[in-house]
């Protein structure tokens, strides 16, 4: 049996941290995917995770929001220091709070959402991990602040957390720490630690084999990064919960009827989809707990959501799996795959994060389209008074009345599962 790709970088973490002066904490899966995929190409972009909010002109206080996101950055080591690589080693090494908070300007004619997304393109590859980006509309409308994060430093649960302590922080208005406590910083070591662990009890024959039977017809011919994108937009009605079990199911079928409309391949696609959380047991620390599942779409669509939910369910049984060993499973199977991705679905209930609360004003979350892309269709659906569903495509690649019609496909499917 080959060594697994987690004892290895344990052992490579355990010898550059004996000889450094500095205390260096582990990393992830997902954290090392994001720090290896930016080392290997510098002039990519780093992954960014943000939310955008609008205010009224004026009602946000730039100080009080700098020390505000200081004084929350300073309890969590993933906010803090730098993600760097020692010896080739990627690691989070221990400091102080590593944010910015600034105004973009706005030039004549582009828009705060334009400015915005430029300013996010121009994110430094070495930090901050937390950025808070707050630009006016020229004619005193709204500001719309940016709070962003690199995808190393949060997840979903991550996001939520972040919010709801920025908006106490904001309230407050109270001196921050110079950097996390001995506590935080064991913390942090410990939900890791046990992370790592999962993963490497979840990269044996079992999950191999799981992953090579899954995956192994997957030919690897249409995936590719975005760079830049169109974007549609609709909102369902809520679903009930009698039937919320299969809200992602039904999306696995409807993105994929979209993903075949757009790349028409003679074979399955790889749709990849975000999913995880903390071990049992571990503490509640920021950070990137997250693994990139992939489902095998199939060259036709779903006729049954029961038995697409049975293949679901079992590829959950196997989602520790480190994405790098599912890649490695699929191309012992025969795959030429790489890992690049056909297509990718985001899904987040909105009743787990609290509103962004600022100065007594809820934030009205907004969306940005036309950012880069990791695949060149995403799906991103949140679920909270409605089901919102956003389809972003690569527009250098698909023309817009193919994606109109594929995003017509996607819904016709959901609507009939749902």
């Amino acid at each position: 049996m080959h060594a697994s790709i987690t004892a290895a970088y344990l052992a490579r973490y355990r010898a550059a941290a004996a000889d450094s002066p500095m205390e260096l904490l582990p990393l992830t899966g997902a954290q090392r995917r994001f720090l290896i995929t930016r080392r290997l190409a510098p002039q990519t972009r780093s992954d960014v995770a943000p939310l955008f909010f609008a205010y009224p002109a004026g009602a946000l206080d730039l100080d009080r929001l700098g020390r505000a996101a200081t004084a929350v950055a300073a309890a969590h080591p993933a906010l803090c220091g730098a993600f760097v690589t020692v010896r080739g080693t990627p690691v989070l090494r221990t400091g102080g709070p590593s944010v910015e908070v600034a105004r973009i300007e706005v030039d004549p004619g582009a828009g705060t959402h334009r400015a915005l997304r430029a300013a996010l393109l121009d994110w430094p590859l070495d930090g901050p991990a937390l950025r808070l980006l707050v630009a006016r509309e020229p004619d005193g409308g709204e500001d719309l602040l940016a709070l962003a994060l690199d995808h190393a430093a949060c997840d979903e649960q991550s996001l939520g957390v972040l919010v709801g302590e920025l908006t106490e922080a904001y309230r407050r208005d109270e001196p921050s720490a110079p950097g996390p406590g001995p506590q935080a910083v064991a913390d942090f070591r410990e939900a890791v630690e046990l992370q790592l662990a999962a993963e490497e009890s979840a990269a044996g024959p079992a999950a191999q084999a799981h992953w090579g039977r899954r995956l192994g017809g997957l030919t690897g011919a249409g995936g590719g990064a975005a760079r830049t994108t169109g974007m549609l937009v609709e909102r369902l009605p809520a679903v009930p919960a009698s039937a919320r079990g299969a809200i992602f199911p039904a999306l696995l079928d409807a993105v994929g009827a979209a993903a075949r409309r757009l790349h028409r391949a003679d074979g399955p696609l790889a749709l990849g989809y975000p999913w995880g959380g903390r071990p049992p047991g571990a503490p509640a620390a920021l950070g990137c707990f997250l693994n990139t599942l992939v489902h095998a779409v199939p060259t036709r669509p779903a006729t049954d959501l029961e038995a697409l939910c049975d293949d679901w369910w079992d590829d959950l049984d196997h989602a520790g799996t480190p994405f790098d060993e599912v890649v490695r499973a699929a191309r012992v199977a025969g795959s030429p795959w790489s890992g690049g991705l056909d297509a990718m679905l985001t899904f987040e209930d909105l009743q787990r994060r609290p509103p962004l609360v600022l100065g007594g004003v809820p934030g009205r979350e907004v969306h940005l389209g036309g950012r880069p892309l990791a695949a060149p269709t995403a799906v991103s659906a949140s679920h909270g008074e409605e089901l919102t569903v956003r389809l972003a495509w690569d527009d250098e690649r698909f023309p817009a009345a193919d994606a109109e019609a594929a995003f017509a496909e996607l819904l016709a499917v959901l609507r009939r599962h749902l």
